[in-house]
């Protein structure tokens, strides 16, 4: 009887340890730091206020400017959720939608060439019903213009999401 008990015992144990190490967090990669950017926008935060879901969508321009001398090779536009898609608007042209990568959210290749001293509107489009009834409440989203050199530039969206 006591060894029964014995090989019990060991087995509950080697169990819970067992789901100790399978229900440990999985490793996370770090986050690489965006590297700055050399395209300049007066504006990198746009805070909306607060917004109802019964009003639909909202809107924001921001300006992005080429300060330098050289043209720039804008690869990628990129935002940080689904319910965020961003264009590209010249005089010319628009392109877009651009959304999060790997959800379906749009287009992120841009192959915008910004020559020196050029500027461009980035309009981001906010749909605070994307997420449904849980979507109530605060938001902050990102919108990411990558740079074929390596350099990002944030932009920024909140909102405090109502029914």
């Amino acid at each position: 009887m006591k060894t029964k008990n014995i090989i019990i015992f060991f087995l509950v144990l080697g169990g819970l340890f067992g789901l100790m190490w399978l229900g440990k967090p999985a490793q996370t990669q770090t986050s690489t730091p965006i590297t700055a950017s050399v395209l300049t926008t007066s504006e990198k935060l746009y805070d909306f206020g607060t917004i109802s879901m019964a009003d639909g969508q909202v809107e924001k321009l921001f300006k992005v400017t080429n300060s330098t001398e050289q043209e720039i090779n804008l690869e990628s536009v990129t935002t940080s959720c689904m319910c965020t898609t961003a264009y590209l608007e010249s005089a010319s042209s628009e392109k877009g939608p651009f959304g999060m990568p790997g959800h379906g959210g749009g287009a992120t290749k841009a192959n915008e060439i910004i020559k020196a001293g050029e500027s461009r509107m980035v309009r981001v489009v906010y749909d605070p019903n994307a997420h449904g009834p849980a979507g109530i409440g605060p938001v902050d989203r990102f919108i990411y213009l990558a740079e074929a050199s390596g350099g990002t530039l944030e932009l920024e969206i909140k909102a405090i999401v109502t029914p």
